[in-house]
């Protein structure tokens, strides 16, 4: 009998950023006149998720180990990514390993899972030597954790539909700059969407949100930042009809009192932003004063960062939080990015 002949394994690498909650989030129409869900994101530098698949040949696509254990959406990503892959490139599907690491704080609302599962799905098909489309990997994420968020486009602003992972408008080149300082209400604690009160959007919610829509339009082609913070302040407002943050009323006063444009809020987690037009007079002076009143409230600060630059700067105040469908103590850790001063 002649010896068993192993195939060599291949190895690829994917990366995906992650968003610090949304600019707005509610129901729109799409170009058919359809109601969908839909939202945009806050992009920000420097936190990620990195995925590295060593696919083993001839073995079964089943046999697929996850690292850290835990990352079920991660998983089912790289088993979707594996069957599209061996479609596409001719190649039999195959097994291997997935591991992954990472810097995004957990269970905030920043997308850590779906940062996870695009990762995932990129280190898949560069294993194959692909390199899928965005619309691909973005149906692809969907199917693996049933809605996700834009970290598979670039930094333009887009109104993203989450729940079937398509693009409904991109509404310009770039979002006009931000200052952000980050925040975690609630002590940072993970929030389960699952859980939260249903809200019945009616045709009253669609018109608002359009009309948010429209607005953001407008702030993008002219670079208002101002406009823009009315807008996400708008937004969030109306996301405390579901979320009820106790510190809302605190936050908003803060904005107001140390001459910030609007706050941001997560729609699924418990990060949120003070946002500040980079350009205007004192503003160094601005958010000093924004961390000091931060602090009196107990509302912990995170970190502070500017947009959409991605060689964006940001301090680091605090630690991640964990929560979600991940184990709280993972084999490969999660660590607070070192980030350099503003």
């Amino acid at each position: 009998m002649s010896p068993v002949t192993r195939r060599p394994s291949v190895s690829g690498t994917g990366h995906a950023p992650c968003h610090h909650g949304e600019l707005l989030q509610g129901v729109f129409r799409d170009d058919d006149g359809r109601r969908c869900a839909g939202l945009v994101t806050l992009p920000m530098a420097g936190p990620g998720s990195t995925a590295v698949f060593v696919r083993r040949p001839g073995t079964p696509p089943e046999a697929l180990t996850v690292v850290p254990a835990g990352r079920t959406k991660a998983a089912r990503g790289a088993a979707l990514a594996i069957a599209a892959c061996a479609e596409r490139s001719g190649r039999p599907p195959a097994g291997g390993t997935l591991r992954l690491t990472g810097d995004v704080p957990v269970g905030l609302g920043m997308g850590s899972s779906t940062s996870d599962v695009i990762a995932a799905i990129r280190a898949v098909a560069s294993s194959y030597g692909l390199r899928l489309p965005p619309g691909t990997v973005a149906r692809l994420a969907v199917r693996a954790e049933r809605a996700c968020d834009p970290l598979m486009l670039d930094a333009r602003p887009v109104l993203f539909a989450q729940r079937e992972g398509r693009v409904l408008e991109t509404l310009g080149p770039a979002l006009p700059p931000l200052l952000v300082v980050g925040c975690a209400l609630g002590g940072g604690a993970p929030v389960d969407t699952l859980s939260l009160p249903a809200h019945e959007t009616d045709e009253h919610d669609v018109r608002a949100c359009e009309r948010l829509r429209t607005l953001l339009r407008r702030a993008v082609a002219t670079g208002d930042a101002r406009l823009l913070g009315e807008i996400a302040t708008a937004s969030a407002t109306r996301g405390q009809r579901v979320l009820r943050h106790p510190e809302f009323d605190a936050l908003t006063g803060i904005a107001r009192r140390s001459g910030a444009v609007g706050v941001q809020i997560a729609h699924s987690g418990a990060v949120a932003g003070v946002l500040f037009d980079p350009a205007a007079p004192g503003v160094r002076h601005r958010v000093r004063g924004c961390l000091r009143a931060l602090a009196a409230h107990g509302i912990p600060a995170t970190r502070t960062f500017t947009t959409p630059t991605p060689f964006s700067k940001e301090i680091p105040h605090g630690p991640a939080h964990r929560g979600g469908d991940r184990p709280a103590r993972p084999r490969t850790p999660r660590r607070t990015a070192r980030l350099p001063a503003l």
